[in-house]
């Protein structure tokens, strides 16, 4: 795990309380992870990603958070 730390920067983790169960104790660390952007990440770094692709990407993210802003205003 030591690698992954290394690699990937600090690594999401829920510390049980009392008489927590599994269920809900997993169901904290799945929202944690997602919050956190974990898999988002691994995803876009399991391939390699051109520049002209990734810029391609970060202006349609834009395009689409900015339509989504001007619609919240009215």
């Amino acid at each position: 795990m030591a690698g992954f730390e290394r690699r990937w920067g600090c690594v999401s983790s829920v510390v049980a309380g009392g008489n927590e169960s599994f269920e809900s104790l997993l169901r904290r660390f799945t929202r944690k992870v997602q919050q956190d952007g974990i898999l988002s990440e691994i995803r876009h770094r399991e391939y390699f990603e051109k520049p002209s692709i990734k810029r391609k990407r970060k202006a349609a993210a834009k395009r689409r958070k900015s339509s989504r802003t001007s619609r919240k205003r009215y």
